[in-house]
């Protein structure tokens, strides 16, 4: 894949149909569709395909009809496709993060943080695997929800990834949280920051107000898509201002060293 200095980055924004995998590839298809043409790299909230990481029978196979949609979606979108859904594999369930080009690639990495207050680490495995994809001349690392506040997980080794992604179901009651680690995320690792979030009310009663955004490496608000429900929203990334901020203000050359698996 060619290098490109921009990137065109879709927000996907909207609600999630509870535990209703049908219904929510229907939605998702219709709103990728109206963004064809126009990003690069599509980003849904956190499972997209059910809200809920509670009923098993809801977790699709690891290939399974999910999966399916998303290569199609990004095959006919011309777009590669970030988020994350709840996966079967080998007996075990995932809340599992993808990343999905137009060319049929498909990566994927596990939540490494589960929401104890919410049940989630007596329902699903915690991943292992930090992952990078590039793209189009990016390196991408995506994460999920919790993993935000968990800075040494996100860290940037050497400059390891341009842009950071977390797909989201954050609740409004933590909205002032999320709004707050997002830039720092940006700020301390350098790179463009991406958050997206779901809307609506999930079926334990949780209302989710959106609030998708994109920071850049100086916590710069790039693009909001506020707290008004359904939206679409696309910005485009310089590479170059990044490389000129990392070349003229090296705080990752004194950066603490960890071990990311």
């Amino acid at each position: 894949m060619e290098e490109k200095d921009s990137l065109r980055i879709g927000i996907v924004q909207a609600d999630v149909t509870w535990e209703d995998r049908a219904a929510n590839l229907a939605h998702y298809g219709v709103l990728l569709r109206r963004i064809a043409g126009q990003a690069d790299l599509a980003v849904l909230p956190e499972l997209f395909t059910t809200g809920s990481i509670r009923n098993p029978e809801q977790a699709d196979a690891a290939d399974g009809e999910t999966v399916a949609a998303l290569k199609q979606w990004a095959a006919e979108c011309r777009t590669a496709i970030a988020g994350s859904f709840m996966a079967a594999e080998n007996g075990k369930h995932y809340n599992r993060a993808f990343f999905v080009t137009p060319g049929g690639d498909a990566f994927y990495a596990d939540k490494r943080h589960l929401f104890r207050m919410g049940g989630e680490d007596r329902c699903i495995e915690a991943g292992a695997k930090r992952l990078t994809v590039s793209w189009r001349g990016w390196n991408i690392c995506p994460l999920v929800c919790y993993d935000l506040r968990f800075p040494v997980w996100s860290r940037n080794v050497a400059n390891g990834y341009d842009l950071l992604l977390y797909s989201a179901n954050w609740p409004a009651i933590r909205g002032d949280v999320w709004r707050t680690l997002l830039p720092a995320r940006a700020l301390e690792n350098q790179a463009y920051v991406c958050g997206v979030n779901r809307t609506g009310v999930d079926g334990a009663g949780l209302a989710y107000h959106g609030g998708s955004v994109v920071y850049s490496p100086l916590g710069e608000k790039l693009a909001d898509a506020g707290d008004t429900g359904e939206i679409l929203l696309t910005c485009t990334l310089k590479k170059a201002p990044l490389e000129s901020l990392r070349t003229g203000f090296p705080v990752w050359k004194d950066a603490d060293t960890f071990e990311i698996l």
